[in-house]
């Protein structure tokens, strides 16, 4: 046999090496792209990177002499037929367990359920806002004409005060965007 002959008979081998390779490759691939939301999310919620709150069942690092102030604030989709009154800015101890409630009515009239996605801004003190309560954490439906007090009871961990980077912070703003849930947008 001739070296071109043992070639030609390797190149199909070689061919269907590089095919299954480049497929596995592409379901990597297409599998990342599945799984990158749910990571991000995850590593958002852990890091509170770009805003995000943390959960906590209570406060259990205690309360420290140093002020922050908490405004709050409330954007809508134009998909949902909702009025929101923020609650009004909050002044009070870092560690100090607080209730803040918004003020929602359904302005049309039919049966509309809502939730809302949240922030926290400036984003580095997101890791250290933690929501013991929240509307968002279900979705929220209101009849016709409908008003309720929807509340929210956090608190801003010590830690943060051990942060050099937040020496200067006086302020954190704690933003929800509400948004027809389901399929109800227009």
């Amino acid at each position: 046999m001739s070296a071109a002959s043992l070639t030609a008979d390797r190149l199909p081998r070689r061919n269907l090496r590089l095919a299954l390779w480049l497929a596995g490759f592409v379901a990597l691939m297409v599998g990342m792209a599945y799984a990158a939301v749910p990571l991000y999310a995850l590593f958002c919620q852990v890091t509170g990177y770009g805003g995000t709150t943390q959960r906590a069942e209570a406060n259990i690092h205690g309360i420290i002499d140093r002020d922050m102030t908490v405004r709050f604030d409330a954007n809508i989709d134009s998909a949902l037929p909702w009025r929101i009154e923020s609650a009004a800015r909050a002044t009070g101890k870092i560690g100090s367990v607080e209730t803040a409630s918004y003020r929602v009515t359904n302005t049309s009239d039919r049966t509309v359920t809502g939730t809302a996605a949240f922030n926290v801004t400036p984003e580095i003190a997101g890791v250290y806002f933690n929501k013991i309560q929240c509307f968002c954490f279900t979705e929220q439906t209101l009849a016709p004409g409908e008003s309720v007090e929807m509340g929210v009871t956090y608190f801003v961990d010590p830690a943060l005060d051990e942060d050099t980077d937040l020496d200067s912070l006086r302020e954190i703003t704690l933003s929800y965007t509400f948004y027809p849930a389901g399929n109800q947008g227009g």
